[in-house]
């Protein structure tokens, strides 16, 4: 069994994967603080969870956009299950081939986004990762990793917008009861989310346009769940989609 570990800015998306088979996905949160023993003893309390020991990792892979966080990260694993962790970096194959002006600045985790898009998906494809921030990723039918956009993330427009107003409260995302709100909380749980959700569909058609062919879009990351449903465009939700190219690239390297 393979530990698989994304760090992102916000979350720790970790899981375990079985003969190609992700066993499950939990989320913790990225804490640059946090010592090695607090991250391992939260590690081995999600591996307790689900009733695997010691003694059924194989091996670890480790994919982070948190380079303070990395190698305690490292250690954590190292702590608790006595295995060495793989590290997404130069040096390693991925089956994808980055045509960047600097393929050193692409972020681990949209090359791991792209491994899995690669394996599992159709060609064309775009790829959106919606975390801290909102990414976008477009992959020819060739494999080569095109380039793709930087967007600020949900969380991040909505806290801009409240920590720049004087009158306007925190509020959730859950979706409004209707586009047109007619109080401030759904004109703001309206805005976020339409808004989102519109840029997306937007960003298809004009990404579409410049490749001169329809594409497979896939969206994955811990806010996609809360705006893809309000898309018009056909998005395919995949919140494995990480995890998945973890394991591609731990299979292409062990």
């Amino acid at each position: 069994m393979i530990l698989a570990v994304d760090v992102g800015n916000t979350n720790i998306v970790i899981g375990c994967c079985k003969e190609n088979k992700i066993e499950f996905v939990e989320r913790l949160s990225t804490d640059p603080n946090a010592t090695v023993l607090e991250y391992a003893i939260s590690f081995k309390n999600v591996l307790e969870l689900y009733g695997i020991g010691q003694e059924d990792i194989d091996g670890a892979i480790i994919s982070s956009v948190v380079p303070s966080v990395t190698l305690t990260i490292k250690s954590a694993i190292k702590k608790i299950v006595n295995v060495d962790s793989m590290v997404i970096g130069p040096g390693l194959k991925t089956g994808v081939n980055i045509t960047l002006d600097n393929p050193a600045q692409l972020g681990s985790d949209l090359v791991v986004d792209a491994a899995a898009g690669i394996a599992e998906y159709p060609l064309p494809l775009i790829i959106f990762d919606m975390g801290t921030a909102t990414t976008v990723s477009v992959i020819d039918e060739n494999k080569n990793y095109l380039g793709g956009m930087i967007i600020p993330g949900v969380n991040v427009s909505l806290n801009a917008m409240i920590s720049q107003t004087s009158q306007l409260p925190r509020i959730s995302l859950e979706p409004p009861k209707r586009i047109i709100g007619k109080n401030t909380i759904e004109c703001m749980k309206s805005g976020i989310l339409y808004s989102t959700a519109a840029s997306l569909d937007g960003i298809i058609d004009r990404v579409e346009s410049e490749l001169g062919k329809k594409a497979t879009v896939v969206a994955t990351g811990g806010l996609a769940g809360s705006i893809i449903p309000h898309c018009t465009k056909k998005i395919i939700l995949d919140d494995e989609l990480l995890l998945k190219g973890l394991i591609v690239i731990y299979n292409k390297n062990a």
